[in-house]
């Protein structure tokens, strides 16, 4: 679906009225001015008509009709081909979604083609119709005033995933239940970022070194801007993947220690038993021997004195004979 389409001259917009593919097509061949032709979600026809109105690669073509892309500049002979990677974060879910915005960027035009949850480029147009000075230097205009709305758009999800991996490392030390799944989570998000950032440097360090003479002394200036907003969020980046690590390991030790405190507890509660189990095996044995009605036991057990010494007696020397044992042990 297109979204806007329009032609500047003299760093000015020359019409409000809608403009269709071939059109644009027709006045970028003019050779005075540019277009910029904004399509969301496009579809295969409306990819068909721009592979035959502008003289754009084939394959570059073939990487815009769909997602997945890294993020990358490529540069083909009459034009550049920029994959720019988008991100929302979702604080709620702790979810990052990621969007693409494809770039075509060569004499006369400039065509953006977004897909999933981009940055909306409304902001950008604008930021850049207000510049007439730097829209002046053409389209590689476009390709900044997109790639500064795509960076400034990382700068909230930076925030949201520091205050989260904060929150995980705070949540291990205080022992709040096991934190493994949820770090394992976050730490997926940060490397999906850092694919989404981290190709960018290069291209952006080459444009600060002047190395593309098609970007002007004027407006390179305003490249190097971005890409120090890129260093900034890389940086970030690279420290929460490391602190990740550290919170991720720091939770494994911590439910380590944890565990041993259970075993420490269950062996405690293992030795219990076995000593009372030790106290009434003795007690067992003989309260059972005295227990059978066998005749001898019967004709000569007949007496209390008799009862008290075999009976009584033999119970309390047996107690005082396992207690004596277990105080030599150690057990008690």
């Amino acid at each position: 679906m297109i979204v806007d389409c329009a032609f500047y001259k003299d760093g000015a917009r020359q019409h409000d009225r809608p403009m269709s593919i071939a059109e644009a097509a027709a006045r970028a061949d003019a050779g005075e001015g540019f277009i910029w032709l904004g399509i969301r979600e496009p579809t295969d026809e409306e990819m068909r008509e721009i592979e035959a109105a502008f003289p754009v690669h084939e394959l570059a073509i073939e990487d815009a009709r769909s997602e997945h892309q890294r993020a990358k500049l490529e540069e083909y002979e009459t034009h550049y081909f920029v994959v720019l990677r988008t991100a929302r974060y979702d604080d709620a879910t702790e979810d990052l979604d990621f969007g693409e915005i494809h770039i075509f960027a060569g004499p006369g035009y400039a065509i953006t083609v977004r897909h999933g949850e981009a940055s909306a480029l409304a902001p950008a147009r604008q930021r850049l119709e207000e510049r007439p000075e730097l829209m002046e230097a053409g389209p590689v205009s476009v390709v900044w005033a997109v790639l500064d709305v795509v960076v400034d758009d990382y700068e909230p999800v930076v925030a949201g995933l520091t205050e989260d991996v904060e929150d995980a490392e705070v949540r291990v030390f205080a022992g709040r239940g096991d934190q493994t799944e949820r770090i394992y989570s976050l730490k997926r998000e940060v490397i999906e970022f850092y694919r989404a950032v981290h190709p960018l440097l290069a291209p952006l360090a080459a444009i600060e070194r002047g190395a593309d003479p098609r970007v002007t002394t004027e407006i390179q200036n305003y490249f190097r801007d971005v890409n120090d907003h890129v260093k900034l969020v890389h940086d970030e980046i690279t420290a929460q993947r490391e602190l990740l690590t550290s919170i991720l390991e720091a939770n494994l030790a911590v439910l380590g220690v944890r565990q041993n405190e259970i075993s420490v507890a269950q062996n405690e509660t293992s030795k219990q038993l076995t000593l009372v189990a030790t106290i009434f095996l003795p007690l067992s044995f003989i309260v059972g021997f005295f227990g059978m009605n066998f005749g001898w036991m019967v004709d000569h057990i007949s007496s209390f004195w008799t009862f008290a010494v075999f009976g009584v007696l033999s119970l309390f020397a047996s107690c005082v004979g396992i207690f004596a044992w277990f105080r030599r042990a150690g057990y008690l």
